[in-house]
């Protein structure tokens, strides 16, 4: 009885780390901040690649976050790593 219990707790407690982890924040890094680039600089970058920005956020998850258009003018929300500038996660609208 014990071994079926531990086993239902097991499980139970995967199921809900799984479901956590599917609905959680969006983690970019865990590099210190003194690593990342310049926030501005990085917009600009972005603007000179034909991004338009309508929102620029830094994420619970350590990301660099922006609302707006890429350059083919879809509307976007893409999650960068603001250590190396790439794309971690992005959602077309």
């Amino acid at each position: 009885m014990k071994k079926l219990m531990m086993a239902t707790a097991i499980g139970a407690a995967t199921l809900l780390s799984a479901c956590s982890a599917e609905h959680g924040t969006t983690q970019c890094t865990t590099a210190p901040e003194a690593e990342w680039q310049n926030q501005d600089a990085f917009q600009a970058q972005l603007l000179a690649q034909g991004y338009k920005i309508n929102e620029f956020k830094v994420t619970d998850g350590n990301c660099y976050e922006i609302y707006g258009f890429d350059k083919e003018e879809n509307k976007v929300e893409i999650y960068f790593n603001p250590v190396d500038g790439s794309i971690v996660k992005e959602e077309k609208h």
